[in-house]
């Protein structure tokens, strides 16, 4: 069996952030912060089963050729295992978008589980040889193990080794049978409770969007003190409430722009501008054109 990853014909744009936490086992990280999709891609032999987590944005696998797309939304996750032929990585990524993928040897992932292999159902005899699909949702927990993992900040002598550890936490939770998973207390999330009142945030200023509440108005909806919101808020989704809010309000006027059903004034007031010039000028910022000779660019 093979034990080592074939890195020879990656052709990714932008190359992952790659890392080997074990013989058989890698940590591959990827933040899209540009305006544009960004296409990567590694070959993955048969023996490695593959761990994917979309913590910010969206993303697509494409295969064959393009005959076939999975789409891996925002906290969203998915298992792809095929035993009978190499299912190589072909992402495209969105702007703006975070994906994080865990490459485990089946020799390895079999000794994690070796007392427990039963409960794996893809671990069966029945389905050793069989390929293994399936998506699932982030959940709180695992939440802020991927954020830690994407966003590392510590000494770079030690990230093999905290990888390693966050890895396989990460696993531990994404098979863990119980809701009572304990969770690794954060300085400012004590507990998942916590996690899934931010994301309550997050859903109320995109719901919102063109009058969102203020900061403190949000922290009192959600019932968090405003300290914990905005720590909590730039942890998990990397950016502060106000500039997540324009980056989504942004991408919303620039599909909209696209569709060709409103004007520039009508774009502007449906994501939040009184006036057409204050629009004009926070589309320019975010994407260096104003948005009338955009939407030039799209019929030329």
């Amino acid at each position: 069996m093979k034990d080592e990853i074939n890195t020879s014909k990656s052709v990714a744009q932008s190359p992952f952030d790659e890392t080997r936490v074990d013989d058989g086992a890698l940590v591959l990280t990827y933040k899209n912060e540009s305006n544009k999709v960004q296409s990567l891609a590694k070959e993955i032999d048969s023996d490695y089963i593959q761990f994917h987590f979309c913590v910010k944005g969206s993303s697509r696998f494409v295969f064959n050729e393009g005959r076939y797309i999975l789409n891996i939304l925002e906290e969203n996750s998915l298992l792809l295992y095929n035993p009978q032929r190499d299912l190589p990585i072909n992402l495209q990524i969105d702007p703006n978008s975070w994906i994080v993928s865990i490459l485990i040897s089946i020799k390895n992932f079999h000794g994690l589980f070796s007392q427990e292999a039963d409960y794996i159902t893809f671990l069966s005899d029945d389905n050793k040889d069989k390929k293994y699909y399936k998506d699932g949702v982030i959940s709180p927990s695992m939440a802020i193990v991927l954020n830690q993992l994407i966003n590392y900040n510590l000494n770079q002598s030690i990230k093999n080794l905290y990888y390693k550890g966050k890895a396989y936490e990460l696993l531990s939770l994404y098979f863990n049978r119980s809701e009572d998973a304990d969770v690794e207390q954060c300085p400012f999330l004590v507990d998942e409770t916590n996690v899934i009142k931010i994301r309550k945030a997050k859903e109320i200023v995109i719901a919102r969007m063109a009058e969102p509440p203020s900061l403190q108005e949000l922290a009192d909806e959600i019932g968090l003190n405003l300290k914990k919101l905005k720590e909590g808020f730039k942890q998990i989704y990397g950016d502060s409430v106000f500039s997540f809010l324009f980056d989504y309000k942004m991408e919303v006027a620039r599909k909209l722009l696209e569709s060709g059903d409103d004007n520039v004034n009508e774009v502007g007031l449906k994501v939040g501008y009184s006036t057409s010039s204050h629009f004009i000028a926070a589309f320019k910022k975010k994407y260096g054109t104003t948005p009338k000779k955009y939407v030039m660019s799209l019929s030329s």
